[in-house]
């Protein structure tokens, strides 16, 4: 299955695009230096019933936009 066929199922199960998953993680606070991948993964199964492979798709979306991860200071 392509990127974008896994981006694609999630907006039909979900009805949100990848911006508006980042935009969640952010008002969670899972966009920060000390977040794990696993930790975001677990959110995105955990709140919009997202499997393995479709959690990590949004992370690499998060990966792709530049907001994750975010650079330690």
């Amino acid at each position: 299955m392509s990127f974008q066929a896994y981006i694609d199922n999630i907006y039909t199960k979900t009805n949100k695009t990848p911006d508006d998953f980042l935009q969640a993680a952010k008002a969670k606070g899972l966009i920060a230096p000390d977040v794990k991948v696993m930790q975001i993964v677990n959110w995105l199964k955990d709140e919009y019933g997202l499997g393995h492979g479709h959690a990590m798709a949004i992370v690499q979306s998060f990966k792709n936009a530049g907001a994750y991860p975010v650079e330690k200071k």
